[in-house]
């Protein structure tokens, strides 16, 4: 395996070559320009959003409406946006610090996202000239507000065979649009709706700028959710459904592109999203685990509740290390498209495509771990986790989204280890040279390693031998079954998940190292410990996925050998897991917040 010395991975790389601390970016190097726009974000969220919680998932006439325009005249929702269309052209971290920033909002950040990305962003980056400025200013200040219609009845995840169908006019001048979408956010109150249809009879879908004023829209009554219960999710019908020729949005038959490009981009975004709400729930829990007392002391006192908010705090810095690690790493893609004299928009799509893999895995990693923190946030709380009147009440029914948002873990999961190993095929990224040289490995008596990668240079062996556990199981996988392999979705999910700790493991390793150059080691030893257990953790974790993939499709000789190999590869040193979490729950407590 190589080191990069002078640039980021590309997309993929993360899994054959090692980082340096140097290449990454870490949120303690935010800018005082993007902690001012985090603030008016945060802001916003605690002075119109917090105090009418309870009227929003009530869903009172024209409140979430409200709060959209609200952020629109904030600025909050033109942040991403070039500022010939009214926004302020920020970069993608900025775009991502926004989205973190908004995520603790509840059903008012599903409105808000919903309207930022998949509502504004085809028509930003497929739309013409005339589209966009039709459009975009208004979406940009909240005078309008914008809806996605992909999803049908009988087309979730297999977006591709919806049934909506477009034809052509008798004069020539419009499309007719009929067919039926649902689980559409914003629909209740959009303005506009980016829609997806199939023109006649051709195989993939082509997309659609309409406006609610069009003729032959309908909705249905708001959907009764489980949670997120303030955000409109409506049916939207369209019968003959009369749309201008020109309000066609890019190449007929592009809409599947449209749509798979859209949902990377929401899907890192997510991982912002939820980070916001991870962190707001911590707060929570640590702020009632200090006031709830029992047995004549604070429970924040106790061994079993400190395990619980500093596993909380691990899982999340964690996340948080991996999130703006691959958002620099799509930002600096960007610039270098744009500086070879790509459009903003079209470096904007290729940039995040670039890290398709990286996006889906944040998606899996970030959602799971919003629903570990709300869990766990619910059982600090006790019996007043259960209670509506306490925040972990609606915080747990609203984490529970996220998993099915922007396509399934399970589908994610899948497309990670499809994406990588299509990349491979492309030329684009090297699996097998690196797969081989392990199963070779394998092959050979141990030897120690004696490399000195630095600080920290042990557990980036760990990280090495951990690549090298999923470049094995994958290699061996894909030699093995072939063209079965992408039936066999048990093994693919297992090889997923091998991949989405070893990159979390990697980006909170290099964050630390790199926050140790910029404030000193006494000054981050909460972090390293966070560090510590969460490698320490995920060895027995890359053990247990990848002993259940050997399992499922080798035997005998071949059987046996990989997995004393894994076993060699998962083996880390001893240590003291309990003091390492009492350390972090400690800060946490004298804190009383989330505090890294």
């Amino acid at each position: 395996m190589e080191t990069t010395t002078k640039q980021a991975l590309k997309g993929g790389e993360f899994l054959v070559k090692e980082s340096k601390a140097e290449n990454v970016f870490i949120p303690e190097e935010f800018g005082e320009e993007q902690r001012m726009i985090a603030q008016t974000c945060k802001d916003y969220v605690s002075q119109e959003v917090f105090p009418n919680l309870d009227a929003v998932d009530e869903q009172q006439e024209g409140l979430v409406e409200g709060l959209l325009k609200k952020a629109g005249e904030l600025g909050i929702l033109g942040v991403h946006i070039p500022e010939q269309y009214g926004g302020f052209g920020k970069d993608f971290v900025t775009e991502m610090l926004v989205a973190e920033s908004l995520g603790d909002a509840h059903s008012t950040s599903v409105a808000l996202m919903a309207h930022m990305g998949i509502g504004t962003l085809p028509i930003l980056y497929y739309g013409n000239e005339e589209q966009k400025k039709k459009y975009i200013p208004k979406l940009s200040n909240g005078e309008w507000a914008a809806a996605y219609c992909l999803t049908e009845p009988g087309s979730g995840s297999d977006a591709n065979s919806g049934k909506t169908k477009a034809v052509l006019s008798e004069d020539g001048k419009n499309w007719i649009l009929n067919g039926q979408k649902m689980w559409i956010t914003n629909a209740g109150f959009a303005d506009v709706f980016t829609v997806f249809a199939k023109i006649d009879d051709d195989k993939n879908l082509s997309a659609f700028i309409v406006e609610k004023g069009f003729e032959g829209i309908t909705l249905n009554a708001e959907e009764k959710k489980m949670g997120i219960k303030g955000s409109s999710t409506r049916q939207v019908f369209f019968n003959n459904c009369v749309v201008p020729l020109e309000n066609q949005l890019g190449e007929r038959e592009i809409g599947f592109k449209i749509a798979l490009n859209i949902l990377n981009v929401g899907r890192v975004k997510l991982g912002a999203a939820v980070l916001g709400a991870c962190k707001k729930v911590i707060s929570n829990a640590v702020n009632y685990s200090n006031e709830r007392s029992q047995f004549g002391r604070p429970i924040s006192k106790y061994g079993a509740i400190r395990f619980k908010l500093a596993e909380q705090c691990i899982r999340t810095f964690a996340m948080e290390s991996a999130l703006y690690r691959a958002s620099k790493n799509i930002q600096d893609k960007i610039a270098e498209l744009e500086s070879e004299g790509m459009t903003h928009e079209k470096a904007q799509l290729k940039g995040v495509e670039e890290y398709a893999a990286e996006c889906a895995i944040m998606k899996v990693l970030g959602s799971e771990v919003l629903d570990y923190v709300a869990d766990e946030g619910v059982q600090i709380y006790g019996g007043m986790g259960y209670s509506a009147e306490a925040p972990m009440d609606r915080a747990y029914r609203d984490a529970r989204i996220n998993r099915i948002f922007e396509g399934s873990n399970e589908i994610n999961r899948m497309l990670i280890v499809d994406m990588l190993l299509k990349r491979a095929m492309k030329g684009q990224l090297d699996l097998m040279g690196p797969a081989t040289k392990v199963a070779g490995e394998l092959m050979s008596v141990p030897s120690s390693d004696d490399e000195d990668l630095g600080m920290f240079s042990d557990l980036k062996k760990n990280v090495k031998n951990f690549k090298k556990s999923a470049l094995m199981v994958a290699g061996a996988a894909v030699q093995k079954l072939m063209q079965t392999l992408s039936k066999e979705q048990e093994i693919l999910m297992n090889v997923a998940d091998m991949l989405i700790d070893i990159y979390a493991a990697e980006s909170i390793i290099l964050r630390v190292e790199k926050l140790i150059e910029l404030k000193g080691e006494d000054a981050v030893k909460e972090q390293v410990d966070m560090m510590n257990v969460f490698v320490y953790d995920m060895a027995d974790r890359i053990n247990k996925y990848g002993k259940d993939a050997i399992n499922s499709f080798a035997e005998g000789d071949e059987q046996r050998m990989m997995l004393m190999g894994l076993k060699r590869f998962t083996k880390v040193e001893p240590l003291n897991i309990k003091e390492a979490r009492q350390r972090i729950a400690a800060k946490l407590i004298n804190e009383n917040k989330y505090c890294f």
